[in-house]
């Protein structure tokens, strides 16, 4: 059913909890899978005067989409390939997955509600809106009992 499984990544506990769904799914159709981290843009255009900080932003994306391939390579996963990319993150990870015929996009998402997703926006929401092909969302685990999962608060 999936030859192509893109798996977007921010290396937030949400995206961790993703990328096991994101392995699952490629072992069962023995899929490629591809692991993208995207600059923001607002963050790019203000690194632009600050090539060390650009270059630092780079090379985190390339640590968090290498552990990502090192765990899916240790689950058994042949095929993987990863990119990390400028730009807005939505519109990015919809492009990448036309490009590469991407067939299921298995993506995190922080659970921000209320107030904080209407002033932050989320890159999972704006996905889902626009991409013509299924996402798969995966909220980020529970860090105890309580609910709190350590993100914002909640």
């Amino acid at each position: 059913m999936y030859d192509h499984i893109l798996f977007p990544t921010d290396g937030s506990a949400g995206a961790e909890a993703a990328l096991d769904h994101a392995i699952e799914q490629a072992r069962a159709h023995g899929a490629r899978l591809h692991v993208l981290y995207v600059i923001e843009e607002n963050v790019q255009v203000m690194a632009a005067s600050e090539s060390d900080l650009l270059a630092e932003l780079e090379a985190e994306g390339e640590r968090i989409v290498e552990e990502a391939r090192d765990r899916a390579t240790e689950a058994g996963i042949e095929a993987v390939e990863t990119a990390v990319k400028g730009g807005s993150p939505h519109r990015v990870i919809r492009g990448y997955a036309e490009d590469h015929d991407v067939d299921v996009i298995v993506m995190g998402t922080h659970g921000r509600s209320g107030l904080d997703r209407l002033l932050l926006g989320s890159v999972a929401e704006r996905t889902v809106r626009t991409a013509d092909i299924p996402v798969l969302t995966v909220r980020a685990r529970e860090a105890n009992a309580d609910g709190d999962d350590g993100e914002n608060g909640n």
